[in-house]
């Protein structure tokens, strides 16, 4: 114990006298504490301190708001809805890749597709799709079916969508879960005479209980959090980020929005801590290490055939939605005219031009290296480093992954257009593009920062304690040792901040100015007013640029990431 203490005395000492990260540690805390927990506490404070008092009138006044009760019950509903659905279905697809014999290669390319779907592009390209295939006017209900009274708006829209949009999530998930099964322990099972319905029963779901929780509640948190979709296509039915949305821009009662904040913030706050503290320790703890050996395939036609034609179907599925983006910018008049026309694409770039794409893609290009160098340098100082801070700027960096994105904006507008500072630097701040590319990077940050602490623990210390002996200092050794070995999650970190800052739109929504055109904002515009062809345009321009950014991370990867040598 005493040695324990004395080596930590002497880490912490050894860091003291180290400028470069005590540079960083400063500038680390100050940007979290000014940008995460800043506005999250003027959020709290405007809900409980009124005229120089403390009081919850305000939360009493938001709680006896029928239509707040009803949106708290929808949200619970919808997440509970969709995280179930998503967990089953990412299971499933799980299963089928990891246990059974594909027979044909296109239908393991079907669910790569898939699964990379979601990640580029818009988060309400599927309410889109939906309300054109399936709506009043769409191709397959009114022009197909003949179905000329089509419902999609409401509880049964949004879960469809949110579904289909977030199952890709618990696929990936489940799927490393699943590969991580020793099959000797199945196959004993199998030995002793168990059906494989009783060894799945009986072995694999309870290994995989702790999984199958962790990704139901991260579902849980992103459809909560959700704002786009149900905005789009959720109708009367009410959710939480509409509620609030709606409350500021509506009502203009930004104190009571502020209440709903805490409240849907508390809620996605506790779901957090079970999911990151203890639901994935207990998946760490169930499943280690790899398998033992291959896993013999299932070929039994009675198991393979009608899984693997399920799956297909869904994966069909998802991918026709995502084809009909495309298909509505080019089709004249949806309902109506589907003769081929780009009339869409050439009124899109009269109404804004250029600046839209420019604007969105500036943003977005220099939020991107921040947020991958931020998120590699906390990785290292928590993974390499110790000091007293270490806990605070680690937990503060993820807890953007439990703040929903009005949230978070509601914040930033209590904080920053009528906050503390009126004056010195951060004066004016608001109505920037700085406090744009400040919401990019905090939204993204938790994402390279995992990917950064999975890499940074697969480096032996010891490569790095060399370079410390020939003489060189903490800022030499992160920069020629430590980062080209992580450069590949470098590299994916700069992409994954580029795609989800220009694909944002709840955390930002409430905080971009008529100065500025986001393409995300415009298509949620054109969608309102049902100028879908147009809402098409601009997501089908989007998805390309995105695309194109993750087909280039690739090629970067391929040509220039880590070698298999060094990772070995």
């Amino acid at each position: 114990m005493t040695a324990k203490k004395t080596s930590a005395q002497l880490d912490r000492k050894k860091l003291l006298s180290d400028p470069i990260m005590m540079g960083m540690i400063i500038v680390l805390l100050v940007f979290l504490l000014l940008f995460i927990v800043y506005p999250l506490f003027v959020l709290l404070i405007d809900s409980i301190y009124t005229e120089g008092t403390l009081t919850l009138d305000v939360f009493k006044r938001v709680l006896s708001m029928e239509r707040f009760r009803q949106a708290f019950v929808n949200t619970v509903q919808l997440g509970l809805i969709t995280g179930i659905l998503s967990t089953v279905i990412g299971l499933l697809f799980a299963y089928v890749d990891v246990y059974v014999k594909l027979r044909f290669r296109a239908i393991e390319k079907l669910f790569n597709v898939v699964s990379l779907l979601p990640v580029v592009s818009p988060p309400f390209v599927l309410s889109l799709s939906t309300i054109m295939l399936f709506g009043r006017s769409g191709i397959i209900t009114r022009n197909l079916l003949k179905i000329y009274d089509s419902n999609v708006y409401g509880l049964k829209g949004i879960v469809i969508v949110q579904t289909l949009t977030f199952f890709p999530v618990c696929y990936l998930m489940l799927k490393g879960l699943l590969k991580n099964i020793d099959p000797s322990i199945e196959e004993a099972a199998r030995d002793m005479g168990a059906s494989r319905w009783k060894v799945f029963t009986s072995v694999t779901l309870p290994l995989m209980l702790p999984g199958l929780g962790n990704a139901f509640l991260v579902t849980f948190i992103e459809s909560v959090a959700d704002f786009a979709n149900p905005m789009l296509i959720g109708g009367d039915f009410d959710t939480l980020a509409t509620t609030i949305y709606l409350q500021v821009t509506g009502s203009y009662d930004s104190t009571g929005a502020a209440a709903m904040s805490v409240i849907l913030l508390s809620l996605t706050l506790i779901l957090f801590f079970i999911q990151k503290y203890y639901l994935e320790r207990k998946t760490a703890a169930t499943l280690t290490g790899k398998a033992s050996r291959e896993r013999m395939p299932i070929t039994d036609k009675s198991v393979t055939v009608p899984l693997t034609t399920i799956c297909t179907l869904l994966a069909a599925f998802v991918v026709l939605m995502y084809i009909m983006i495309p298909f509505g910018a080019l089709f004249k008049l949806w309902g109506r005219d589907y003769s081929l026309s780009l009339k869409w694409f050439d009124y899109l770039f009269k109404y804004s031009g250029w600046k839209a794409f420019k604007d969105s893609f500036l943003l977005s290009i220099i939020a991107a290296p921040i947020t991958a160098l931020m998120s590699m340098v906390i990785a290292y100082l928590v993974v390499k480093k110790k000091f007293r801070s270490k806990a605070f700027i680690e937990f503060t960096s993820m807890l953007a992954m439990a703040v929903p994105g009005t949230v978070l904006g509601i914040g930033f507008i209590r904080g920053y257009a009528n906050g503390i500072f009126q004056t010195g630097l951060l004066k004016g701040v608001y109505g920037t593009a700085a406090i744009l590319i400040i919401v990019f990077i905090v939204r993204s940050l938790p994402v390279g920062t995992r990917s950064g602490i999975s890499a940074l623990r697969q480096i032996d210390k010891s490569i790095e304690e060399s370079a410390y002996d020939l003489g060189a200092g903490s800022g030499k050794v992160f920069t020629t040792v430590t980062l080209p070995l992580i450069k590949d999650s470098f590299f994916s970190g700069l992409v994954t901040s580029f795609v989800r800052s220009i694909t944002a739109i709840s955390a930002i929504i409430l905080l971009v100015t008529p100065q500025f055109l986001l393409i995300t904002c415009q298509i949620n515009e054109f969608a309102e007013k049902g100028y879908y062809g147009v809402a098409c345009a601009y997501a089908t321009i989007l998805i390309a640029i995105v695309y194109a950014a993750v087909l280039l991370m690739n090629l970067f990867i391929r040509c220039f990431g880590t070698s298999k040598k060094v990772k070995e």
